[in-house]
């Protein structure tokens, strides 16, 4: 298989890091998911639990820019007032591009897709699945009626949304963003890895 990175983004509900975890031992490569935050956090000093709660407290519509002169290479500002939350997505943000120039991997999330769009070794996918099934995710997960899990799902849905606005400018879920977008209702979290892989195929990713 020559280099590949498969960036997938999904919808709650739509089994991503079971599709993620079981197309990378298909592949025989790493997958990246909560490892990730720890690599964060071991570059920013921050906590994991902080790192892995961005998602949950964007707060503002200011829009990070990777290439801010406010930050090094390694993501740490010299001499500005910048957020901590910024702090902390730099430091992702470079350890998913490390990861990225280390070799083959899948990885889940966490604007993977964006900070590796001009990456030509990289393969983006996003996931999601029909309301029905998602809503039923979101009751069994949390323990809620109907109305609760409405509820619930759309505040996850826009959690996601603005996090991925606030810290790329663009739109989650974006169609011309991504390689792949696959209904995991219609196909199944087995189909999905299947239609993953013709794609490898095709590209001419595998051999």
């Amino acid at each position: 298989m020559k280099k590949t990175i498969v960036a997938i983004s999904r919808a709650y509900g739509a089994h991503g890091t079971a599709v993620g975890s079981k197309l990378a031992m298909k592949l025989g490569v790493p997958m990246f998911d909560k490892k990730i935050i720890d690599l964060a956090s071991e570059k920013s000093g921050l906590s994991p639990d902080y790192i892995g709660g961005l998602e949950q407290n964007v707060t503002g519509s200011f829009l990070f820019n990777l290439a801010s002169s406010a930050y090094n290479m390694h993501g740490y500002h010299h001499g500005y007032d910048v957020p901590m939350t910024y702090t902390a997505f730099s430091a992702q943000a470079n350890a998913i591009k490390e990861i990225a120039q280390k070799g083959s991997s899948v990885i889940i999330g966490r604007c993977s897709d964006y900070l590796l769009k001009d990456d030509p070794d990289c393969v983006k996918v996003f996931l999601y699945a029909e309301h029905q099934d998602r809503l039923e995710q979101c009751k069994a997960e949390y323990g809620l009626d109907d109305k609760g899990a409405e509820q619930q799902l759309r505040k996850l849905d826009r959690n996601r949304s603005n996090y991925y606005k606030n810290y790329t400018g663009e739109t989650w879920g974006y169609v011309y963003g991504h390689d792949l977008t696959i209904n995991v209702t219609k196909v199944g979290v087995d189909g999905a890895i299947d239609i993953i892989m013709q794609y490898l195929k095709f590209a001419g990713r595998l051999d």
